[in-house]
């Protein structure tokens, strides 16, 4: 996520910070290449130009130019209107008191609507809501079969019909379900083209009619960049939209789409989709959002997701093996299934501040902690309470099991020592030398 734009904004605020003294001239240098940086990524012309002209007023006051760092000060105003431009707060979905909330998707095909559907229907069925969905998109046969597919997937009914072809007539015997059934939210899949056209937009003006929803959220491809900020504007003009939610923010290192849509639109981003996983979908909060451009990093919502994987009965549990030094093979698999509920690896280190410049030159290949498990699996329980007892034959029996090699089992059999010996030495309160876990 905004890898391209992070790295080149970290590198004109380290030449600002190198100077000490600001003069005008510095300022207007730096602005002109954040101007180029934010067009390189993507962002809307006349965002940038009015994103550039606030920061200006801004950095160019007495107070700023004269402080004891006025290069901290500069990115500080660049932060502040980063979190302006995003949205300044996060935008929650409206609930009606008086259930069923009604929400409606909506975008083009290919944005990632259906999967999206059933993410937030996950979300809410987490918070304790009993959502369900509704199979509205008519036009593509696959898209019920997708949505009843997902719905199984994370046990939320959801409202289909082969016979009912006509989908305002499917959203209202859909609504008089979810009003017998006491189900809340109510969220509509609707249909999508692979552009604009009149009939779609017809379409969902009489299902919104009939539904009344309390919001209509648009699905965009944040990959399309000024393509999805364009479509978004139109969908919001011709049927009148209440927020946004980007997928595949995972695959966009420009950040284009994110920058320009609350601007161009008027309307916030709610939620982003941060991979293909049922599971990943996050509420989008501009001012860690703004941090982590910044390479800042977004601590809070690693504590978050770190939260969800772990309660904290087993986060104790795990902290008095590791005291006790009895830390074994099952335990390292658990944790590596806890990491990895938590999201791409990738996503999770971009979190810490600063590690964009670590893991810049890193490849961190996930199908490498399948061979781990696979080859904690083909140990026996002995073998992994004890791993002193792992002599050659044990290794190649394991190797064999695993479809695995030797020298694979050697490795993990040698930094698991390492994870321990680490381990002591952090109890201790001694200084240790990092070992490197996992670099296969």
């Amino acid at each position: 996520m905004f890898e391209a734009l992070t790295d080149k904004l970290e590198a004109i605020f380290k030449k600002l910070r190198g100077k000490g003294i600001l003069k005008e001239e510095d300022v207007d240098a730096a602005l002109k290449e954040i101007r180029i940086a934010l067009l390189e990524a993507d962002v809307n012309f006349k965002v940038v130009k009015s994103f550039i002209e606030k920061v200006r007023q801004k950095a160019l006051g007495k107070e700023i130019l004269e402080s004891l760092s006025p290069a901290q000060q500069v990115i500080k105003i660049v932060y502040e209107e980063l979190c302006e431009l995003l949205g300044r707060s996060s935008a929650k979905i409206q609930l009606n008191p008086n259930p069923p909330t009604v929400i409606m998707m909506v975008g083009l095909h290919g944005s990632g609507k259906t999967t999206t559907a059933a993410k937030l229907a996950r979300i809410f069925k987490k918070q304790g809501r009993r959502p369900m969905l509704v199979a509205a998109d008519l036009q593509r046969p696959a898209a019920i079969e997708q949505l009843v597919t997902l719905g199984k997937q994370i046990d939320v009914p959801v409202f289909h019909s082969y016979e009912i072809k006509n989908p305002k007539e499917l959203c209202k015997e859909a609504l008089k379900k979810a009003v017998i059934d006491r189900t809340d939210p109510l969220i509509v899949d609707t249909a999508g083209r692979m552009h604009i056209d009149e009939e779609l937009m017809t379409e969902l003006r009489d299902i919104k009619e009939v539904l009344k929803p309390h919001e209509v959220l648009f699905i965009a491809d944040a990959m399309t960049g000024q393509d999805a900020v364009n479509i978004a504007k139109s969908f919001n003009e011709k049927i009148g939209i209440d927020g946004v939610i980007l997928t595949k923010m995972e695959g966009d290192a420009r950040g284009g789409a994110a920058l320009s849509i609350k601007e161009v639109t008027g309307k916030p981003i709610k939620f982003i989709g941060t991979g293909e996983k049922i599971d990943t979908l996050e509420e989008f909060h501009p001012d860690r959002v703004a941090k982590r451009i910044l390479g800042m990093g977004d601590v809070l919502s690693l504590i978050e997701q770190a939260q969800k994987a772990y309660d904290q009965k087993e986060a104790e549990k795990l902290k008095q093996k590791i005291e006790k030094e009895e830390f074994t093979f099952d335990d390292l698999k658990e944790h590596i299934r806890k990491m990895r509920k938590m999201g791409p690896l990738e996503n999770i280190l971009s979190m810490l501040p600063g590690a964009s410049k670590i893991l810049k030159d890193i490849k961190i290949d996930e199908k490498e902690f399948v061979k781990v498990e696979a080859i904690i699996n083909s140990m026996t329980p002995e073998e992994r309470r004890n791993p002193k007892i792992l002599n050659a034959s044990r290794r190649i029996r394991i190797a064999k099991g695993s479809g695995t090699t030797v020298t694979d089992v050697n490795r993990l059999i040698k930094q698991f020592h390492e994870m321990k010996k680490m381990m002591k030495h952090l109890k201790h309160g001694k200084g240790f030398k990092l070992p490197k876990i996992f670099t296969f």
